[in-house]
C-alpha cells in the first residue's frame, strides 16, 4: 500500500475535496484559522469503512459499527473552536478526549495542542483509532480503554475537556478535573430526545463554574461500562 496516496487521498478523498470542505466550514461560520488548518490536514477520508471514504468530507456523521458515528465536520470544529474562543487568545492546553471513537477528532486536535489525553470504551474502536494515529505519526496522543464519564484523574487537571457523546447530566468526575481557568463541551441531552451544545467554563479561581447554551446537535449517548 501506498500510505502517502492513501493520505492524500483521490477523487472525492482528494486534497481539493478537502478544501470544498474548509470552504464550507467557513461558509457555517467557523473562524478560527486553527481550527480550520487542523481540520484541513486531517485526511478524515481514512477514519471510515472504505466503502464509505467517498463520502467522508461531506456535512455529515458516518456510521463506524458498534453503533457508533464519527460526528459531522462542522460539529467536531464547532466544538474546538468554542474551546478556543474568547476575547483573549487561548490554547488548549492539557486536553481530554472522552470517546475517541475511530480517532478522527483526536488527530485534529492533536494538531492543536502537544498534550491530549483520550479515552474510548470500545476496544475494538480503540485499536482502530490507535492505527489511524499511527499512520498520521501522532504518536503524542495518549489513549486509554476506560469508562469516558470518570474522566481520566492521573493526567488531570485538564484545560480543556470535549465529550463526544450525549450525556444526561454533566459529569461532576469531568468538572471535578477541570483547571481553574479551563473549560468543558458536551452535547448534554434533554428532554424529548433533544440534545445541546453546552460549554462548562471554570472561573479563574476555580471557585465556580459558568454554563452557556449553544447548538442543537445529535449524537450517541454517554454509555457506562467498557467493551
Amino acid at each position: 500500500m501506498n500510505t502517502a496516496a492513501t493520505l492524500r487521498g483521490i477523487g472525492m478523498t482528494s486534497l481539493r475535496t478537502r478544501e470544498r470542505m474548509i470552504e464550507r466550514l467557513r461558509e457555517q461560520g467557523i473562524r478560527d484559522e486553527r481550527v480550520l488548518a487542523a481540520m484541513g490536514n486531517v485526511p478524515r477520508h481514512i477514519f471510515v469503512e472504505e466503502a464509505l471514504a467517498s463520502r467522508a468530507y461531506e456535512d455529515t456523521a458516518l456510521p463506524l459499527g458498534f453503533q457508533q458515528t464519527i460526528s459531522q465536520p462542522y460539529v467536531v470544529a464547532r466544538m474546538i473552536e468554542l474551546l478556543l474562543d474568547g476575547p483573549q487568545p487561548r490554547e488548549l492546553g492539557r486536553t481530554l478526549e472522552v470517546g475517541a471513537g475511530c480517532g478522527y477528532q483526536a488527530a485534529v486536535l492533536a494538531l492543536l495542542t502537544r498534550e491530549l489525553y483520550a479515552i474510548e470504551r470500545i476496544d475494538a474502536l480503540l485499536v482502530r483509532a490507535r492505527k489511524h494515529l499511527a499512520q498520521l505519526r501522532l504518536g503524542h496522543v495518549r489513549m486509554k480503554h476506560a469508562d469516558g464519564s470518570f474522566g481520566l484523574p492521573e493526567a488531570a487537571p485538564f484545560m480543556s475537556i470535549i465529550v463526544a457523546a450525549a450525556a444526561s447530566r454533566i459529569p461532576q468526575t469531568l468538572l471535578d478535573q477541570l483547571a481553574p481557568g479551563g473549560r468543558l463541551i458536551l452535547p448534554l441531552a434533554g428532554g424529548g430526545g433533544k440534545q445541546i451544545l453546552v460549554l462548562v467554563e471554570r472561573n479563574a479561581d476555580g471557585s465556580g463554574f459558568r454554563e452557556t447554551h449553544y447548538d442543537a446537535v445529535r449524537f450517541v449517548p454517554l454509555v457506562a461500562g467498557v467493551e
